[in-house]
């Protein structure tokens, strides 16, 4: 295995004095991280929920542009719009919480539309 196929990333996240609150540090970037309002948190900053959405919207956003390129498309602009959901009244696993599902809408830019499609496809197969 070639060293740069492997790459690893890192996360460090601590309680604070605040219940709930949870600061969060990778590299030498820093941010809070609330639990929601209905777990008794402050609900004041993003939830875990809402960081791991942001990860997959910007992951597709990122790799759109970087398939782009490698395709020698010029895209103008790329927006990703993620929404997911959890019903506690129905889960889909009793050990674990884990979302039901999610949705994620891609709206490219300056590209035509087969192109659009194309590019998405390839995002979708990685």
């Amino acid at each position: 295995m070639q060293a740069d196929s492997v790459r690893r990333y890192q996360v460090q996240a601590r309680s604070t004095d605040t219940f709930g609150r949870v600061l969060c540090s990778t590299r030498h970037h820093h941010f809070i991280v609330d639990g929601p309002a209905q777990n008794g948190c402050p609900g004041e900053a993003v939830t875990p929920a809402e960081v791991f959405l942001a990860g997959v919207a910007s992951c597709g956003v990122e790799l759109i542009h970087v398939i782009a390129r490698d395709q020698g498309i010029r895209v103008k602009g790329v927006t990703a719009e993620i929404e997911g959901w959890v019903d506690r009244e129905h889960p889909v696993r009793t050990d674990l919480m884990v979302f039901n599902g999610a949705r994620l809408r891609l709206v490219l830019t300056g590209v035509t539309r087969p192109q659009a499609e194309e590019l998405v496809e390839k995002f979708k197969s990685r």
